[in-house]
């Protein structure tokens, strides 16, 4: 099934406690319906001294956020998604808000006959 939104978008937080907040999407898990956003709910983690990681200290990641909680972002403002089928067989994501063309699905295909 398709997504709206895909590794690499911008997009804007539109729940939870970074409501507001625009970051590009590193990562996308299909199985929970996350996705991880670049400097979006970030969590410290405070990790005793191992042979791996011999100082210790505090670590700062970046935690996953549901799918339904983040909006492609055009021009600052969260947009829903179309997907519209060319002519030609190509399928694209189009932000609903102006009618520009986010990514390009699938491109088109010659028929072999």
């Amino acid at each position: 099934m398709a997504r709206h939104v895909k590794k690499g978008d911008n997009v804007i937080i539109t729940a939870g406690n970074d409501k507001g907040t625009v970051g590009e999407i590193i990562s996308i898990s299909p199985k929970h319906d996350t996705c991880i956003v670049k400097g979006v709910n970030v969590r410290t983690k405070h990790m005793k001294p191992t042979q791996q990681n011999q100082q210790g200290g505090i670590v700062r990641t970046e935690m996953p956020i549901h799918l339904s909680n983040v909006s492609p972002c055009v021009d600052g403002k969260p947009t829903r998604v179309r997907f519209e089928v060319g002519a030609d067989g190509s399928k694209t994501r189009v932000a609903s808000r102006d009618g520009s063309e986010l990514h390009v699905l699938r491109s088109a295909t010659a028929k072999k006959g």
